[in-house]
């Protein structure tokens, strides 16, 4: 007859290997149609059948057996099926003894023993004790959330080896889609599960009751052979005889063996000892061992043995144990104070400080130790600051340290450290000196501000990280693991966000009133004065240093920026900055303009081959450096706003390049002025060659000084630098000419003055004179004089020769005509008197002749009574030629020059 159903095919198993009594689930196809109809299981060909569990025809759960073979085939064998096959094998692996004490990184589950002695089948499996599938259908897990599930049945379990089980709950989770058939087979299960319990209990008794039979019987022939014998009833029986021998018997073994047997006693109890010490040596040896680990700085050896004594022992109502798990407990809170101590002391990096946090978090310490140690680097990042200006004030020179920390940073340290970071960058058109001696040449306020950056730059972004940290977690958990206390702990940073905004506010905020107490104290108030201020501020920061320190408060707020840390909480450095930017333009105005002032006071009068003196080059100095004084100031970073400056008697802001073009102009008035008043008012031998040389360093300064102005003022950013020069040129050309005019006036007045004394000299008169015999000598004077003139003239500069001698001209030419239209008639030989000295000084200086002075001769000689006869005119010319002749010596300088004037 052919069967029913076809054999069992075992597919899979798992796990796929594993040690003697490894639990293990099979999984096929046929696998039997109930616990009854499965006959056989072997595995690796250790027969499994009895620990073996019907789950369902494709599931069987069972323990593998200590088979011989390492590696073998899953046979299952069914009455239904027969014997099945396998694709599948499993791997045996030799068992390990691991000690009691020893550490194993297996976890073994519970074993429930019983009788291994005889392999029969008793109807009862020892899994079903405990089993995993107690309906003995398929488990379909329900979609139901575990907390929903809780709020339905509050106090109870899902559990069935729980003692508040719920039925309805295992329902719910397991077979929340199963049909009601499946349910109702389900039912069938458990009251087969039940009866085989009963008939098991009773199979033990069947199994034993020829024992008792059989014993009974002996019982009972033993009794029949008394009573036949008769002497149990007689006094002094065989049974009494018998025992009583077996009493003295007992008591001689006793006597001879007690002193053995306490022996015994003891050595067990020493053995009993010994055992317990060896078995859990681990405590009894792990209040020194923390010791020793303290000492060597392995904290986390003594937090993970902690963490085993603590789930092993810590419930233990075992007295020793109690005794020695306080010792562990008191060294442990001593090492929870020790960590505290190192996690608030300062200084300290930001790895010490996690590492330390981290400790005290796996130590379980009361309180909030992060917390405790953000307040600590809040306290210690004030206190660096404030010391940093109590050192700087007390000492000039030297090495000083800031609370045992080494502040004498050189420049390459944190200033540097940021700059080659990604977000910050260099800029700035100062540049500071490259060698050592730097530190000491900077004024206090310099290095005040230099050390205070360093301090912030260097302490406050480990604050920061430190703070964040705090806030996501990872101070507490590398692994970012969610626990109780993890959460409580981040729980509590979110609480404490706004505690933390009033630490970075008081740190900026004191940055920025320390430096305006070193810096702008008239932006303080008394108080705050007291506080921040005490320096000496009688010499006041030119504009380089200022800019310097711009520079560095620039790269300060660059890298708190780079941190993200909030705008908001930066706005203050934004502020002092935009008052240090106004503070150091205005410092850079007022000091050139004093600059400038003082220039006339270092002329020293020294001339080149162009007659140029040192105050164009010391002017254009000052120029220039107060362009790049204004650089840094003037540029705008990001978030910044444009420097405006403000008038006094008015609410519009001008901007900064027409306030430049108004300084400039007063600076150049200023450099000629004074100039000009020290040389006409502080020395009373006045030497006229010293007016020359402001000439010509007006005409410097026009042509050259302005032009290389403007280029540095286009390099430096001023759009407007045309405008400026153009009116600066303005400016400079209206003082030239007023310079030259009065030039003019002071060496003309003399000349033109001397002409009509000179005329008139002996009482000379017109109308009635002696024929003439040659030039008088008023005239001759007059040419020596402006002689004098061009000689004057000419050692300073060529180029002012022809300038300066033509206005001279022009004055001497337009009095003669005055004189000559001022006489009423002329003699014949006063006529020709009169026309020879015209003619003759005409003549002379005809080389610098103008158009004025031409019309001035001309109107002069027309004043005169022409010459009628050949003969007066002839004597004219061979008087002409005499005195060209007499004064040609002197009249040379009037002639075109062929070399250059001599170098001085």
């Amino acid at each position: 007859m052919s069967r029913a159903r076809q054999p069992p095919l075992v597919t899979g198993i798992s796990p796929n290997e594993g040690a003697p009594w490894t639990k293990v689930t099979i999984r096929g196809e046929n696998l039997g149609t109930g616990p009854n109809d499965l006959i056989g299981l072997s595995i690796c060909g250790h027969n499994c059948l009895l620990t073996a569990e019907w789950m369902s025809a494709s599931k069987i759960v069972c323990r593998v057996g200590p088979a011989k073979d390492d590696k073998g085939e899953i046979i299952v064998t069914t009455r239904s099926g027969g014997q099945g096959t396998s694709t599948v094998s499993f791997k045996l692996l030799k068992p390990e003894r691991i000690g009691i004490l020893d550490q194993s990184a297996v976890w073994l589950d519970e074993l429930n023993y019983y009788d291994m002695r005889t392999d029969r089948n008793k109807g009862i499996s020892p899994l079903s004790l405990r089993p995993a599938n107690p309906l003995g259908i398929e488990i379909d897990k329900g979609k139901v959330p575990l907390k929903d599930l809780e709020n339905m049945f509050p106090s109870m379990s899902g559990d069935f080896t729980s003692e508040n089980f719920s039925a309805t709950w295992y329902l719910i989770e397991n077979h929340s889609s199963t049909s009601f058939e499946q349910l109702r087979a389900a039912v069938g299960n458990l009251k087969k599960q039940a009866s085989k319990k009963n008939e098991g209990s009773l199979a033990y008794v069947k199994g034993g009751l020829s024992t008792f039979f059989e014993a009974q019987d002996a019982l009972a022939a033993i009794h029949q052979k008394l009573e036949s014998d008769g002497t149990e009833k007689v006094e002094g029986s065989m049974t009494q005889r018998l025992e009583n021998v077996l009493n003295r018997a007992s008591e001689t073994a006793d006597t001879l063996f007690q002193e053995v047997l306490g022996r015994k006693d003891k050595a067990d109890s020493t053995r009993n000892a010994l055992n317990v010490l060896q078995r859990f040596k681990f405590l009894f040896n792990l209040p020194l061992n923390i010791e020793r680990n303290i000492q060597k700085g392995d904290y986390d050896i003594v937090i993970n043995d902690y963490e085993k004594a603590k789930s092993l022992f810590g419930n233990t109502e075992v007295p020793v144990f109690k005794k020695v798990y306080s010792e562990v407990e008191t060294r442990i809170e001593a090492l929870r104070k020790l960590l505290l101590d190192k996690l608030l002391e300062t200084p300290s990096t930001l790895h010490d400080q996690k590492r330390y946090i981290r400790y005290l978090s796996d130590l379980h310490a009361p309180g909030d130790p992060a917390w405790q140690c953000i307040v600590a680097q809040h306290k210690w990042i004030l206190q660096l600051m404030q010391n940093c200006k109590e050192d700087l004030i007390k000492e000039q020179k030297g090495i000083h340290t800031l609370g045992g920390v080494d502040l004498e940073l050189d420049r390459s340290s944190a200033l540097n450290r940021i700059s080659l970071s990604a977000p910050v960058k260099r800029g700035g058109s100062f540049q500071t000196p490259k060698d050592d001696s730097w530190h000491y040449k900077s004024p206090q306020q310099v290095r005040f501000v230099e050390k205070l950056s360093d301090v912030v730059i260097s302490q406050l972004p480990n604050f920061w990280k430190l703070w964040i940290s705090y806030v996501n977690g990872s101070l507490f958990s590398e692994t970012g693991e969610k626990s109780g206390q993890v959460e409580k702990l981040k729980k509590n940073a979110r609480q404490r966000q706004n505690d933390f905004k009033g630490m970075i506010e008081e740190v900026t905020r004191r940055l920025v009133q320390l430096v305006r107490g070193a810096l702008l104290p008239s932006s303080l108030t008394e108080q705050q004065l007291r506080q921040y201020g005490g320096w000496n501020t009688k010499t006041p920061l030119r504009g380089a240093w200022l800019t310097q320190v711009i520079h560095t408060v620039r790269l300060s707020h660059e890298a708190l920026s780079a941190l993200e840390i909030p705008n908001d909480l930066l706005q203050v450095i934004q502020d002092l900055l935009q008052d240090l930017r106004v503070h150091c333009l205005l410092t850079t105005l007022q000091h050139t303009e004093e600059d400038v002032k003082r220039l006339a006071e270092k002329e020293d009068w020294v001339v080149d081959n162009e007659g140029i003196t040192s105050l164009p080059a010391q002017f254009e100095q000052c120029m220039v450096q107060m362009l790049q004084s204004l650089k840094e100031p003037m540029e705008c970073k990001p978030g910044e706003i444009n420097v405006q400056i403000f008038t006094r008697h008015s609410s519009s802001a001008l901007p900064l390049q027409i306030i430049w073009s108004v300084i400039s102009f007063m600076c150049v008035c200023l450099f000629v002025l004074r100039s000009l008043i020290w040389m006409w008012f502080k020395t009373k031998l006045v030497s006229s060659l010293l007016c020359v040389c402001l000439f010509c360093n007006c005409q410097y300064l026009e042509r050259h000084t302005f032009l290389n102005l403007a280029e540095h003022l286009e390099k430096n950013g001023f759009t407007t630098a045309e405008k400026i020069i153009r009116v600066s040129i303005e400016a400079l050309r209206q003082l030239d000419e007023y310079l030259f005019e009065t030039y003019i006036d002071k060496k003309s007045d003399p000349i033109v003055g001397s002409l009509e004394p000179g005329i008139y000299a002996g009482y000379f008169d017109w109308k009635d004179c002696l024929p003439p015999t040659g030039v008088r000598s008023y005239l001759k004077e007059a040419l020596v004089s402006i002689i004098s003139v061009h000689a004057e003239v000419f050692t300073v500069s060529k180029e002012l020769v022809s300038r300066v001698l033509s206005k001279i001209i022009e004055a001497v030419a337009e009095e003669m005509s005055r004189l000559m239209q001022c006489v009423s008639s002329f003699s014949k030989n006063g006529a020709l008197q009169a026309r020879l000295e015209i003619c003759a000084l005409r003549d002379a200086i005809e080389l610098y002749l103008t158009s004025e002075s031409l019309t001035s001769f001309k109107q002069a000689l027309e004043a005169l009574p022409q010459l009628q006869s050949g003969a007066d005119k002839k004597l004219l010319e061979e008087l002409l030629n005499k005195f060209k002749s007499s004064m040609k010596l002197q009249l040379n300088c009037f002639k075109p020059a062929s070399f250059q004037p001599v170098k001085r």
